[in-house]
């Protein structure tokens, strides 16, 4: 049972933070017990900190002294729940047999050591397809897979459709109710690469967010035979795959309308806070009621006399022909807090028919008088409207 011997000093918030990284990812209801474990291995003065599923793998590597090398397989979640209580001070790691004992200051642990010749080898990482800022990464993820189904009968709509076109990648994802569609450029290792694949929408949204220490983040895609069907990702020390999901994406560029009849610009702050308000008597299922005339939206949710009634109105500035829609509140919401600018377009064609948001780019300051313009392609979510009664 257990691993080898094994023997070094860490500092405490090195170690914390990259076990509390990789155990983010171990599953909650292991298929085996090994898989609930963290793999501890050194070499050198380096200590790989690993975990894997046979979806998801991720390893993250720090700086140690090293007293002795090995390697040792320990219960995921412990640990990382005894690395961040530790004291401030350095900690000394050793493992023999059966046992690992965990010392830092005056806290003494001793934990028991799970069978590592039992444990799956982790997927090599695939080639490397290109560079992109991480920053421009997690908002674009982040943005995308909040449209993300979480029905994982229908695998189709858990996952984020990456496409990849030259220096160009479009990330799409849907629930049915809602499309949100965000491009951005990159610097793809080979010009003229064209690729399309579907990743699990909690792991990339994940991923994204945490791995930011690093100013770039590698994407990597599995081609050939060898390893069929996976997602890298690498950033500073740590690095991420997840397997691809085997499904076929909606085609969504058919969805997406392509002139609009009428629009609205909204302040984006002030309209979201009124849509919060009124919401707040919108029975479960019932829609967020939006009249738009010139100048105004008046919101109105709830109505009958046994349930509450709200209504607020607010300044935007629309042109077309007076109209009245219905949204989901929470999907609308949604949509507003993703756009990440001052002010949003929506774009109408019915009032049954789907809106489309996107953030709209503010002119700048030395150039005030001109028009502010719609982001050109970079954030679209489609939002289907409720169907309001009478």
């Amino acid at each position: 049972m257990g691993g080898s011997e094994m023997k070094f000093r860490v500092a405490r918030e090195v170690l914390a933070d990259a076990v509390a990284w990789t155990a983010r990812s171990l599953p909650p209801r292991p298929s085996v017990p090994v898989l609930a474990g963290i793999l501890l291995e050194v070499d050198g003065s380096h200590l790989s900190v690993s975990g894997f599923d046979y979806e998801v793998s991720a390893r993250a590597e720090i700086d140690v002294q090293t007293s002795e090398i090995g390697r040792v397989l320990v219960p995921g979640r412990l640990l990382a729940e005894i690395t961040r209580a530790l004291p401030p001070h350095p900690v000394d790691i050793t493992a023999e047999g059966p046992r690992l004992a965990i010392t830092c200051g005056n806290a003494r642990f001793s934990l028991p050591t799970l069978p590592v010749e039992d444990y799956p080898s982790l997927p090599s990482m695939p080639s490397a397809a290109g560079l992109v800022d991480s920053d421009v990464f997690a908002e674009a993820v982040s943005q995308v897979a909040v449209a993300a189904g979480r029905d994982d009968t229908l695998p189709m709509l858990t996952g984020v459709r990456l496409e990849i076109e030259d220096d160009l990648i479009t990330l799409a994802a849907t629930d049915r109710y809602r499309l949100a569609v965000r491009e951005f450029a990159w610097r793809p290792e080979t010009s003229g690469l064209s690729a399309a694949v579907l990743v699990p929408a909690r792991t990339l949204a994940d991923a994204a967010k945490t791995l930011t220490s690093g100013p770039e983040i590698t994407l990597s895609l599995s081609s050939g035979s060898s390893g069929e069907g996976i997602l890298g990702l690498s950033g500073k020390d740590r690095q991420t795959t997840t397997r691809l999901l085997d499904a076929e994406f909606v085609k969504y560029r058919a969805i997406m309308p392509s002139e609009s009849l009428s629009h609205a610009t909204l302040p984006v702050g002030l309209f979201t806070d009124a849509a919060k308000r009124v919401a707040l008597v919108a029975e479960r299922g019932t829609p967020l009621r939006c009249e738009f005339t010139p100048g105004q939206v008046t919101l109105r949710a709830g109505g009958t006399d046994d349930e509450g009634q709200a209504e607020e109105r607010c300044d935007v500035d629309f042109d077309g022909d007076p109209l009245t829609i219905g949204f989901n509140p929470t999907f609308l919401l949604d949509g507003l807090a993703a756009v990440h600018t001052e002010r949003a377009r929506m774009d109408f064609t019915s009032p049954l028919k789907p809106a489309v948001l996107s953030g709209v780019e503010e002119p700048p300051a030395d150039d005030a008088p001109a028009a502010p313009a719609q982001r050109p392609g970079s954030y679209r979510y489609l939002i289907m409207p409720v169907r309001l009664p009478g």
